[in-house]
């Protein structure tokens, strides 16, 4: 009998292993062996071996069904006929088979063998298909994904072209095959994900169960339509395994989008502030591509998370908002401290070009991504206020000294250039007419009233008594730098019209001699400046 089954002549052999159990079911009834136990016992046991040998080889006709590139139709069919020849012989009493003599005539289930071995054939079919190691391929994951899709399709359309037919329908046989690989798949996944995986590599597992597996490209490829019905299949990843793999994802994404982020400053402070590269203008304001790049790290990382799931989507964009949040001030803290210890020219440049650019920001995530922007409005609005004391700092050291040097002997004999002051205003003032209003406006406002304000004050500070001639000196030098400074600012933006006549005032009194005209210019000068008094 051994030797029927070793060579798979499986119905032969069941008839002989039939006709011995027969045999020896009517010898317990007969009481035959009352006298000597041990030999029924032996009987049973062979005909318990015999029937264990045909189990494990129809566990290894499954099994070895996928092995090899042909199916062998006749030994299939002879299995379903060994299959339903078992059941007709030993009818289903609701027992299961037990040791020793309790099993002799019980069914031996090899319908639901032939499921394990489905299921086993499955697993095994799976756990075969390559997987490089991390350290021998970075791209290990997807590459192993790519072989688990092209083995298990090759698998199934061979169940769905091949197999199937040498089954009876109440087999399912292609329904019981996509159920053993679901679970085998799933097992395996589940596996994966317990490693220590990488961003890109919780993206292509997630990506891969998402949108590969029951796509075209795998399951629902139409070659395998339409018995491999993938639709009625559970999840593949259990929903907290699946949550997990999410949560990890995030939790991984949020250090790429900080060095993602941090490689924006990186670029800034190599490639533009050292190199002392001026900010592109653009329709009269000064370009940074700062919001751009922002906002395409946002987007980049949205877009892929959205293509898993909404949830993802919106948890990535959090994710990047939060990051955004703590980079702001970073990279005004770095900006900052750059400029104060470079003393740099381009400071006011990018002063304005990163207003303009955190404008952009916050209307682009506003209309692009729907964001309420309060939070960071904020944090922009502090950056802003950093940002003009910077300014307003570095423009006073450069402007202070030269006003300093009005009325000295220098200065009024001339040995001072007229457009030194109006020059050095100038390096800061002619950067705000490139700044969105109505921040640039205002900063240039408050240029102009300080420039004024201080140049008067240098004036009427009480100084040693001069002749009427140097007076009358002072006074037309004073008319010539103001028309300079006042031209110069209002060319450059400037809306104070209001204060082009202040300094004008003061040259006019400055120089009169006369008590009565001194008081006619004091009066105009009360007239055009009535807080003067």
């Amino acid at each position: 009998i051994n030797e029927l089954i070793q060579k798979r002549q499986l119905l032969e052999a069941f008839a002989s292993i039939r006709y011995l159990e027969d045999e020896t079911i009517a010898e317990r009834d007969a009481e035959k062996h009352r006298d000597n136990p041990q030999e029924f016992v032996r009987k049973s046991r062979d005909v318990d071996l015999l029937y264990n040998s045909i189990t494990n080889a129809i566990q290894s006709i499954v099994v070895g069904t996928l092995e090899h590139p042909a199916v062998e139709d006749a030994l299939l069919t002879s299995l379903v006929t060994l299959i339903a020849r078992e059941e007709a012989a030993h009818p289903s009493t609701g027992n299961a088979a037990g040791p020793g003599s309790d099993s002799l005539g019980t069914p031996r289930k090899w319908r639901e063998e032939w499921r394990e071995a489905v299921n086993e054939s499955a697993r095994k079919r799976v756990l075969r298909v390559p997987m490089a190691s991390k350290e021998e391929q970075s791209s290990w994951l997807g590459l192993h994904l790519g072989f688990l899709q092209k083995h298990l399709s090759e698998d199934l359309l061979k169940i769905k072209s091949l197999v199937q037919k040498c089954y009876p329908e109440e087999y399912h046989v292609c329904d019981t095959y996509l159920e053993a690989f679901h679970k085998a798949i799933a097992s395996h996944l589940q596996e994966l994900s317990r490693r220590p995986l990488e961003f890109h590599e919780l993206h292509t597992l997630l990506d891969w169960v998402a949108n590969t597996y029951r796509s075209e490209l795998f399951l629902g490829h139409p070659n395998l339509k339409p018995e491999v019905k993938a639709e009625n299949l559970s999840l593949l990843l259990a929903s907290d395994d699946w949550d997990k793999l999410k949560k990890d994802y995030v939790a991984s994404a949020k250090g790429k989008i900080k060095s993602y982020f941090g490689n924006i400053l990186r670029l800034e402070v190599t490639e533009k502030w050292e190199k002392g590269v001026h900010p592109e203008l653009k329709e009269n304001l000064y370009r940074s591509s700062l919001s751009f790049d922002i906002q395409t790290i946002i987007g980049e990382h949205m877009k892929i998370a959205g293509t898993i799931s909404k949830s993802l989507e919106r948890k990535m964009l959090e994710l990047c908002l939060a990051e955004l949040h703590e980079f702001i001030p970073r990279f005004g803290e770095e900006f900052v401290a750059w400029s104060t210890a470079q003393d740099t020219p381009i400071f006011a440049p990018y002063f304005a070009a990163y207003i303009n650019s955190f404008h952009e920001l916050v209307s682009g995530l506003e209309t692009g991504f729907k964001v309420n922007t309060e939070e960071l409005q904020k944090i922009l609005a502090a950056l802003t206020r950093n940002f003009t004391n910077v300014f307003v700092t570095q423009f006073r050291r450069k402007a202070e000294p030269l006003l300093k040097k009005i009325l000295t002997k220098n200065w009024i004999l001339g040995m001072e250039r007229l457009d030194s002051l109006p020059s050095a205003v100038s390096q800061f003032s002619k950067h705000l007419q490139h700044m969105r209003e109505p921040l640039g406006q205002e900063l240039l406002r408050d240029v102009h009233k300080y420039v004024v304000r201080e140049y008067i004050r240098q004036v009427i500070k009480p100084r040693y008594r001069m002749s009427s001639q140097t007076r009358q000196r002072v006074s037309e030098k004073m008319k010539q730098e103001a028309r300079i400074l006042n031209n110069t600012l209002i060319d450059q933006g400037s809306d104070s019209d209001w204060l082009l006549p202040a300094i004008h005032h003061i040259a006019n009194i400055t120089g009169e001699k006369k008590i009565d005209k001194i008081k006619e210019y004091v009066k105009e000068l009360c007239q055009d400046y009535p807080d003067i008094r």
